[in-house]
């Protein structure tokens, strides 16, 4: 079977929907009613090559971060592929009540700047392991280049990418920004704001898999090189969906650690 496609099931059809989410957890279902009618009202998904997105197996979905509502646009967009998305979080948002649910739907803290967060990289592979779809935003927190282009990419996700069997699934997403603008701190509220995606092809890693597999040492060089090779096609395909020459480099990150931001281990 080729990498990304979709198994067929009896009768030469995808298996249904409803079968390759399960198991579903009922603070997962907790989620989805809670959260899904709220992206319904707040966005009108313009997915493209959808079909691209593996109905089951393990995905890592690689996606540039244009707006702190990313998560809930891109977790209606795996849902309505017929997964169900793992995301990756600061450890403040798992607190309380709130916080119990969330761990229980599946999803996973990130404690940014402490000894856990190799753990969360280490919870990130075992997801990926039982077959699931992890969501990672690689540049960490939302882009601060002015014109909303993926900023400079940590490399956690090559590391992740690179000791696991998981699909590689860039995914460019335009739009969240319209209606939060974190540049601003302005939340412009309108329902139904359009939303664009891109779902591009498969990244090939066999052959860096390989190496690393007979002992080639996962350095910095070839991590920076992986990342940079993941964003730079979530970057094409961004322009894509933006019809604008995409910049020839990536905004560099500011010195100092940013508000959201997850250690540099892990995305």
């Amino acid at each position: 079977m080729s990498q990304g496609r979709p198994p067929v099931a009896r009768g030469g059809r995808p298996p249904n929907r409803w079968r390759t989410r399960r198991p579903l957890p009922p603070a997962l279902w907790l989620c989805v009613l809670v959260v899904y009618p709220v992206t319904v009202l707040l966005f009108r998904l313009r997915p493209r090559h959808g079909e691209r997105f593996p109905r089951t197996g393990p995905v890592i979905v690689v996606a540039n971060h244009v707006s702190v509502l990313d998560p809930l646009s891109c977790a209606r967009l795996v849902w309505d592929a017929g997964r169900v998305p793992h995301f990756l979080a600061k450890a403040s948002v798992f607190r309380g009540t709130a916080g119990r649910i969330l761990r229980a739907a599946g999803q996973i803290p990130v404690a940014r700047g402490t000894a856990e967060a190799r753990g969360s990289l280490e919870a990130a592979r075992a997801d990926l392991e039982a077959g699931n779809v992890v969501v990672i935003y690689p540049e960490g927190s939302v882009t601060r280049d002015p014109d909303w282009w993926p900023m400079e990419a940590r490399t956690g996700v090559a590391r992740l990418a690179l000791t696991s069997d998981a699909v590689v699934l860039p995914v460019a997403q335009w739009g969240p920004q319209r209606l939060h603008d974190y540049h601003t701190k302005r939340l412009h509220l309108r329902l139904r704001t359009p939303v664009d995606y891109l779902v591009g092809e498969p990244l090939d890693l066999a052959d860096l898999r390989a190496e690393v597999r007979a002992g080639r040492p996962l350095t910095g060089d070839l991590l920076r090189a992986v990342t940079d090779r993941m964003m730079v096609q979530v970057r094409d395909q961004l322009a894509e969906l933006r019809d604008e020459p995409a910049p020839a480099a990536f905004t560099r990150r500011p010195g100092r650690a940013l508000p959201g931001d997850l250690p540099g281990d892990v995305a």
